[in-house]
């Protein structure tokens, strides 16, 4: 019998390449290049945004929206991302989108205005948008269910090294010859992350273009996620923390820069080393979630997040930076959950899920990132800190409230 096309273009009889298998390493591999290219340059000017802001004299939210814009660049280019790797293919999408943010991204150190820094920072992440829409999708096609949850997990654990990588480098520089270079130096490591990317990544055989019908198709699945209480719940979960991390990273480096601290750009740039714990808890909740179920385990994370936070607000800065760790560890078990169990609850339509996913988490990111910047200002970082925990506590409801403990494990 032959192999007939969903609607989504996934062929259902393709049952995915196993663990352990040539390409199943491959795709892990390419993945999580594609995840330092894309993380590192879109969060490339947040450990010098003290210097940004004191070199353009900027205030702090302002610094920000180098951060905001390009997310929003990202959170809206995600679904037509997802449309035109339906006619094109996944990995087709994902080459333009690498090599087109890189090449925006070595344009960045020559902006000759904030408004132009700006410009090029939401052309930067429009591009970028052509990667996290599409890699859920492209992992739930090309690898075995059993290990999906496994796989998703260890692309995030990618995605944070991306994050940390391009912090490390960026903080150093900064200091050392100021924000452009910091910006030149992070784009050379994205263009070699993205080289590595398009050398590893396998053709997809669990996909095929959509027909003349996929653009409709596709908005009708649309619709129908929107409708889907359980993802929207995922959603929610994804731009209230999001956008929750996103302004923590975004003004703790302001905190720890004025008094009584007084810490360097370099020693800052260190704060992200936090990241690790990422790395380490996105895919020990995919070990998890296969024991306990992804509700539990989401709530687990979440509660570590507000635990976490709960011990910033101390004066001490061995506490503080414990608490990020903890903070951490905590947000990226939650988001390797939510991301997995989008695609695994989306039968079918799983690249449009999945962009919807990434909608919500960027526009989180744009959104609160930035207005966290204006409580910051405000109130100081208890009050950031405390609005953040509330956020924690919302997404916790909703998960609980939706998602029922009888539901299968991953």
């Amino acid at each position: 019998m032959p192999h007939q096309p969903s609607v989504t273009g996934s062929l259902p009889l393709w049952d995915g390449h196993p663990k352990g298998s040539k390409a199943y390493g491959r795709i892990l591999a390419g993945l999580s290049f594609a995840g330092v290219a894309t993380f590192a340059q879109l969060y490339s000017t947040q450990a010098v945004l003290p210097l940004l802001a004191s070199d353009l004299r900027i205030t702090a939210a302002e610094a920000a929206l180098t951060i905001s814009l390009a997310t929003v660049g990202l959170a809206v280019t995600v679904i037509p991302w997802s449309f035109l790797a339906g006619r094109i293919g996944r990995v087709r999408a994902m080459t333009w989108g690498i090599s087109i943010a890189t090449i925006l991204g070595l344009l960045v150190p020559l902006s000759t205005s904030f408004g132009v820094l700006l410009a090029l920072r939401l052309l930067e992440g429009m591009a970028l948008g052509g990667i996290p829409a599409i890699a859920i999708a492209y992992l739930n096609e090309e690898v075995t269910k059993a290990h999906a949850a496994l796989a998703a997990g260890s692309y995030v654990a990618g995605t944070t090294l991306g994050g940390l990588a391009g912090r490390l480098v960026a903080g150093p520089a900064g200091e050392l010859w100021g924000w452009r270079a910091a910006a030149l130096a992070v784009s050379a490591l994205a263009t070699l992350a993205a080289v590595g990317f398009l050398v590893l990544v396998p053709k997809a055989r669990g996909f095929m273009a959509a027909g003349a019908a996929g653009f409709g198709g596709g908005l009708r699945m649309l619709g129908g996620h929107l409708r889907n209480i359980r993802l929207l719940a995922l959603y929610v979960q994804a731009f209230l923390m999001m956008g929750g991390f996103v302004a923590v990273y975004n003004y703790l480096g302001f905190r720890l820069s004025g008094e009584p601290f007084s810490l360097p750009a370099t020693l800052i740039s260190f704060i992200f080393l936090a990241y690790l714990s990422g790395t380490v808890s996105s895919r020990w909740a995919a070990g998890l979630a296969t024991r306990f179920g992804r509700r539990n385990v989401l709530l687990a994370g979440l509660a570590l997040t507000t635990a976490g936070l709960a011990l910033t607000l101390a004066s001490h800065l061995p506490l503080i930076l414990a608490g990020l760790v903890v903070f951490t560890g905590g947000f990226f078990a939650t988001h390797s959950i939510g991301a997995g169990w989008t695609g695994a609850i989306a039968s079918t339509g799983r690249a449009q899920a999945a962009s919807l996913y990434n909608l919500a988490y960027y526009l989180g990111s744009s959104v609160i990132g930035w207005a966290g910047g204006l409580v910051f200002q405000s109130w100081g970082w208890d009050a950031l800190a405390a609005a953040i925990m509330v956020l924690a506590c919302v997404t916790g409801a909703a998960i609980a409230a939706v998602h029922t403990g009888s539901e299968p494990h991953a």
